[in-house]
């Protein structure tokens, strides 16, 4: 493994189904991702999925690469723009991850993630979107 090596790649399409489910698991009910009318009147363009489930959903991407979610020591991101999730077509993010960093000393990679929303011109989601992952004995880093 060595710096700018990909883990590679995938897409995640979320509905609004998708964003009920969320709303009951985390117990963020607020209205803007789930009624169009309450989103349009705080001058959002539509029901948007929840932040931490963008974030969730994208790093999956790291925990399908290295086999163990315990691996994942920190994950950060910043939020950089909202995903519109449309009524009837949902919305795609594209989600693509590269080793960042290897430190040897602590046994651990950095996984830096990029992770756009397709259906609004690949605009970028999330920025600075980066794991940390313990590399298994033996294995090398």
């Amino acid at each position: 493994m060595e710096k700018g090596d990909s883990i590679g790649s995938t897409t995640v399409t979320l509905s609004r189904a998708d964003l009920v489910r969320y709303a009951g698991a985390s117990g963020d009910f607020n209205p803007i991702h789930w009624s169009e009318s309450t989103a349009r009147s705080v001058d959002l363009p539509g029901v948007i999925a929840h932040g931490m489930l963008t974030m969730g959903a994208a790093v999956q991407l790291v925990t399908d690469w290295c086999g163990d979610p315990g691996a994942i020591l920190d994950y950060q991101t910043r939020f950089s723009a909202m995903v519109p999730v449309d009524e009837a077509e949902g919305a795609t993010l594209t989600v693509s991850g590269k080793v960042g960093k290897i430190d040897d000393d602590a046994g651990t990679v950095r996984i830096d993630l990029s992770v756009t929303d397709a259906g609004h011109g690949d605009a970028k989601v999330l920025t600075k979107a980066q794991a940390v992952v313990r590399v298994p004995e033996g294995a090398a880093a």
